[in-house]
């Protein structure tokens, strides 16, 4: 007699009569594909992978999908040329359409980063100057707090003074608290040099440096795929779309008024590695 431990396996591979019509028509090849409920404007669930089919079916294996399943009532998807144009055209659909069980990619009023200037280190936001274009940042953080962790984590690793970076108060006169501890190196007090202090302080904050947009205006990623070729429309680090030749290229041309700060974490390294094709695309 076959246990009774075997069936809520069983149960994940079942897949729902009404959804094998969708389940049937999934490529395998890189795009986006969407969970729909009951309305046909807004999905429960956007998801991307280098292989569709192979993806979605990994939904079905999964116990915890089961509430995203029952309120499912079909499956569709977006093709791509590869897993950078999926990876871009994921985040634009989740941003602009919002499904149920996606974690919610909203614009961070509160973005900021880091800056240096007159020695010191200032924290600034996205809302007040434009980081696409803006040189010395260093780091893309959520808000305020979670920049200063950062360059306090930073300071205890390379005994960097608080006082010198504006952490905190520097008393007048006299060595910080932490020069005492033996976790500053003593800028505040001319055991070391401010040349010294400052130079550790960039040297450490290069490795989170954002790169300034390298061209003049717009330019086309060109991904070619195993059938499918794409032009991925950006400028400033925001994505605008994807067409399949330059000539669509000009009805794209809106860039956000805001600093996107997920189309830079996808786009800044394949696009400064060389590794694409990249056109530049007339104003």
């Amino acid at each position: 007699m076959m246990s009774n431990r075997l069936e809520p396996e069983l149960n994940i591979y079942h897949y729902p009569d009404h959804l094998r019509a969708s389940l049937d028509q999934l490529p395998r090849s890189p795009g986006v594909y969407l969970f729909h409920g009951q309305s046909d404007r807004l999905p429960l669930y956007i998801g991307k992978s280098v292989n569709i089919r192979s993806r979605v079916m990994a939904h079905f294996r999964a116990q915890g999908e089961a509430k995203l399943l029952r309120q499912t009532q079909r499956i569709s998807f977006i093709t791509t040329a590869g897993a950078l144009g999926a990876l871009l055209l994921e985040a634009q659909l989740i941003k602009q359409q919002q499904p149920l069980f996606n974690k919610r990619l909203r614009r961070s009023k509160q973005l900021c980063s880091l800056r240096i200037g007159d020695g010191r280190v200032m924290i600034v936001h996205a809302k007040e100057i434009d980081f696409a274009v803006t040189p010395n940042l260093y780091g893309l953080f959520a808000n305020r707090s979670t920049a200063l962790a950062k360059l306090r984590v930073i300071a205890d690793e390379q005994r960097l003074c608080y006082g010198k970076l504006g952490i905190d108060k520097l008393p007048l006169g006299a060595a910080c608290f932490r020069f005492s501890l033996g976790k500053c190196a003593g800028a505040c007090c001319g055991a070391e040099s401010e040349q010294q202090h400052g130079q550790r302080l960039v040297t450490a904050l290069e490795q989170i440096r954002i790169n300034c947009w390298p061209y003049t205006g717009r330019v086309a990623l060109e991904e070619q795929g195993d059938s499918l070729r794409q032009y991925h429309v950006i400028d400033n680090w925001f994505y605008l779309g994807s067409v399949s030749s330059l000539e669509q290229a000009d009805a794209l041309q809106h860039p956000a008024s805001h600093f996107d700060s997920d189309g830079y974490k996808i786009l800044c390294k394949p696009l400064m590695a060389g590794h694409y094709r990249i056109i530049e695309l007339p104003g």
